[in-house]
């Protein structure tokens, strides 16, 4: 791993981002996001990728070296915090209940720290070292959607799709930005645990997910306008 991280850095972030959509695709499918094996796999996935930052020395490079100075700049993120409880903004209906219920919420805890470090880390990191920001901010954006776009391209094209795939990529947006701006990782793998942890205590409304999405629409265009003209943050406290 550390030899194609030094020589090959984008290809390195590539091959967590399979490896992570396969196997837990594969048990997700399988047994469910309420499974001990979903759970044991992200811890697995959590301490391989924490082995290997803390091992090279890489906690500043990713941003995980401190919280963003200066919160006032990035409207002390309440736009993202605020968006990020959207999945109970039609009140709370627990989808499991007893082991699995913990088994689920802890996986989804994990899910926001892996997927924002192989995403909004590896990927965009490599990325920003080889080209244009702008270039950078949007593959990490789009990619983080491809799951759904690839299911558009299959021909398993619906209303639905067009939509996860709006509301991925403008969350994507939204988490590379406070990224790439603060600094710091930090804030977005809260915010990307708190979406994912919350999915699993949220009632289901047709509307209110529509509304969801457009509210995340919106919110990524003018936070992510705002975001733009900020100096970026190369410390931490």
């Amino acid at each position: 791993m550390r030899k194609l991280y030094e020589e090959k850095e984008v290809m390195f972030a590539v091959l967590w981002i399979v490896l992570y959509c396969v196997i837990l695709e594969t048990i997700r499918s399988s047994f469910g996001d309420e499974s001990i094996y979903m759970l044991v796999a992200l811890i697995v996935f959590t301490a391989g990728i924490t082995a290997f930052v803390k091992r090279n020395h890489l906690e500043e490079k990713y941003g995980l070296s401190g919280w963003p100075k200066e919160m006032k700049k990035y409207l002390y993120f309440i736009p993202m915090w605020v968006l990020a409880t959207g999945n109970v903004w039609d009140g709370f209906s627990l989808s499991y209940q007893g082991a699995p219920l913990v088994c689920a919420v802890l996986s989804m805890i994990l899910v926001g720290f892996v997927e924002e470090m192989i995403f909004r880390g590896f990927l965009f990191r490599a990325m920003l070292g080889e080209n244009k920001p702008v270039v950078a901010i949007i593959v990490s954006a789009v990619t983080f959607g491809i799951g759904h776009i690839v299911n558009l391209f299959m021909g398993r094209a619906s209303f639905e799709t067009v939509l996860q795939i709006i509301f991925a990529v403008s969350w994507g947006f939204i988490l590379t930005m406070v990224c790439y701006k603060s600094g710091s990782i930090i804030p977005c793998i809260i915010a990307h645990s708190l979406i994912d942890a919350l999915s699993v205590l949220g009632a289901e409304n047709e509307v209110v997910s529509y509304i969801y999405i457009g509210a995340a629409a919106v919110t990524a265009v003018i936070y992510c306008t705002w975001l733009a003209r900020i100096k970026n943050e190369n410390r931490t406290v």
